[in-house]
C-alpha cells in the first residue's frame, strides 16, 4: 500500500478546466468581472499557474464560463428527462421549473457581469446556437404532446407563450424584483386570470345596486 504524501491527485485536462470553469461561474456572481485568478485557483483547488496551463488568460475563463452557463444542452438533458406520464399540470411545472433556473442563473450572471447581452464572441456564433435552441423547443413540446389536443394553439405556440412568460415573470426588472413561481405560470397558461371554478365572484350584473348619488330623469337637463 502506498504511504499518503498530502498532495492532490493531479486532475486530467478535461476534469481540471470544468473545475475552473466551475469555480469562475460561482465567483463571478459575488465578484463580477473583478474576480481574480487567485480567487478562482483557492475556490477551484489548485495552484493559481494551473489556470495559464489551460486557459490563456483570465478574460478566456471568463468567457469559457459564460459560455457554460449559457450552454442549452444540460437544461434539455433536464426536459428529456420528464416523465411524460405525469399529469399535464405536473410536466409543465417541472418544465417551467427547469426553464425559470436558467433564466435565473443567466440573468444573474449577466447582471454580475455588468452586460445586457452574451460576450461578442458568443453572439458572433449566433447562428451555431440557433440549432440549439430549436432543440430546447423540441424537447419542451415533447413535453407537451401527449396532451396536444387539449390545447386551442398548437404546441409549438403554446412552448412559446410559455416561454415568453417564464422569461417575464422570472426577470428581476420585468417582475419588480417579485418573480412569479412555476406554478403561478403554469396556471396563467392554462387556467387564464378567470376563476372558472367559483363563477359567484362574478358579479352578475342583474344585481350591481343602482347608483346611490343624486338622479336625474331623463327630462332634467
Amino acid at each position: 500500500m502506498r504511504p499518503q504524501t498530502g498532495r492532490a491527485r493531479p486532475l486530467p485536462p478535461d476534469e481540471r478546466r470544468a473545475t475552473l470553469i466551475e469555480a469562475t461561474v460561482s465567483l463571478i456572481g459575488e465578484h463580477g468581472t473583478k474576480v481574480t485568478t487567485r480567487q478562482i485557483a483557492e475556490a477551484a483547488g489548485v495552484a493559481e499557474g494551473t489556470i495559464f496551463r489551460v486557459f490563456n488568460d483570465k478574460d478566456e475563463l471568463v468567457t469559457a464560463a459564460v459560455g457554460a452557463v449559457l450552454d442549452p444542452r444540460p437544461m434539455i438533458a433536464e426536459i428529456e428527462a420528464i416523465d411524460l406520464t405525469l399529469p399535464l399540470r405536473d410536466r409543465m411545472v417541472r418544465l417551467t421549473m427547469v426553464l425559470q433556473r436558467r433564466l435565473i442563473s443567466v440573468f444573474g450572471l449577466m447582471h454580475a457581469m455588468g452586460v445586457k447581452g452574451p460576450p461578442e464572441e458568443l453572439r458572433e456564433h449566433r447562428e451555431t446556437m440557433r440549432p440549439a435552441n430549436d432543440l430546447l423547443y423540441c424537447a419542451a413540446a415533447r413535453v407537451l404532446a401527449p396532451d396536444g389536443h387539449r390545447f386551442r394553439y398548437s404546441v409549438h405556440e403554446v412552448t412559446r407563450i410559455l416561454r415568453l412568460i417564464t422569461f417575464s415573470g422570472s426577470h428581476p426588472l420585468i417582475s419588480d424584483g417579485n418573480q412569479l413561481t412555476a406554478e403561478q405560470i403554469v396556471s396563467v397558461v392554462l387556467d387564464g386570470m378567470l376563476d372558472h371554478n367559483d363563477e359567484r365572484r362574478l358579479p352578475d350584473p342583474a344585481r350591481v345596486p343602482a347608483h346611490d348619488g343624486p338622479t336625474k330623469n331623463r327630462g332634467d337637463h
